[in-house]
């Protein structure tokens, strides 16, 4: 899977790199110096590059923890993310990831100590106030779990942190980590889930709705709290009847006694990241619907997405109670 890694020089010695590497014996490995040279020149192929990533090993030096975009959280009032990874195994053609990075390679920062310390600081420094930590921002939390072993790295860390609530986004059937320990009352695995007419059109490599739901079952059948993220809705030609069947299909498994949350919210880029989208994929049809541009974001015109919203608002809420919804209008 992984043909090329880059290490940076100072943590060639560290025990995860070493770890990792080991998983890879035929990989080629070249050294750097710091992972900037390697991820961020402009004069790279996005789209040529997700054929075959490179796997970048580096160390992150600030910025561990960061406060979530306003109406990032779900129903919490302090609202944190942190990247452990740059970038995704999969290829969602609707992904803001491309238009953010110029390149398509993964990176991985080792040094999860650091992440560590820094959300017991802020769990520390107000005890009595719950604080939610969204991992999946940059990346999939899970999909690499084989060769990151991040959440067996970070639950552990949680579970001792008794105000932290830790959410882990994901469109990955990698869970057996999880399903090898206790579950953590105060984690959500978040599921992302579109009808099988869009994924299979725009959800390149990510695994089918059916095997999501395997998983997200799974889950809940061993004690595990999870959400239900429905987000980005897209418009194409009968989107009511492929939505209706797709929240059917979901909350005929699912038990609502161990459903956190769930969220709603239309296909929505900033303008400069669709622009360079647009560019990548000319001839995607998703880029060519019926959107507008609204203070800086392209979205579908407000009508549809009004429509939009309304109607899987109304046809959510007769599965499930209206105190766990979380319409996302950004």
């Amino acid at each position: 899977m992984i043909e090329t890694i880059y290490i940076e020089e100072n943590i060639r010695k560290h025990a995860r790199v070493i770890d990792i590497t080991a998983r890879f014996p035929h990989a080629r490995i070249i050294t750097c110096e710091r992972y900037a040279q390697v991820f961020n020149p402009k004069a790279q192929n996005f789209r040529l590059q997700k054929q075959q990533p490179a796997l970048i090993l580096a160390e992150k030096y600030k910025n561990f923890v960061l406060e979530a975009p306003t109406g990032y959280g779900i129903g919490a009032s302090r609202n944190y993310y942190f990247s452990h990874m740059l970038n995704c195994l999969y290829d969602c053609r609707y992904c803001f990831l491309q238009g953010m990075y110029q390149s398509a390679n993964y990176v991985l920062f080792v040094n999860y100590e650091d992440f560590q310390q820094e959300i017991r600081q802020l769990c520390n420094a107000t005890p009595a106030e719950p604080i939610h930590f969204f991992s999946g921002y940059d990346c999939d939390s899970l999909a690499l779990e084989p060769v990151t072993h991040f959440a067996g790295q970070f639950l552990p860390v949680f579970e001792t942190l008794p105000n932290a609530w830790l959410e882990l986004r994901t469109k990955s059937t990698q869970i057996r980590s999880l399903l090898a320990r206790e579950p953590i009352p105060r984690c959500i695995v978040a599921f992302s889930l579109s009808p099988d007419a869009v994924a299979a059109k725009v959800e390149a490599r990510a695994p089918s709705v059916q095997r999501r739901l395997e998983a997200l079952v799974k889950l809940q059948e061993q004690g595990w709290q999870v959400g239900l993220r429905f987000d980005p809705l897209i418009y194409q030609t009968g989107y009511r009847q492929q939505y209706r069947q797709l929240f059917e299909q979901v909350f005929a498994r699912i038990d609502l006694n161990r459903l956190h949350s769930v969220s709603l919210g239309v296909f929505r880029l900033p303008e400069s990241y669709f622009k360079k989208l647009h560019k990548l994929y000319p001839e995607e049809k998703l880029f060519s619907g019926p959107m507008v541009s609204q203070k800086g974001m392209i979205s579908y015109r407000q009508e549809l997405e009004q429509e939009m919203m309304q109607y899987c608002t109304e046809q959510l809420l007769a599965f499930m109670p209206q105190n766990k919804f979380f319409p996302c209008t950004l």
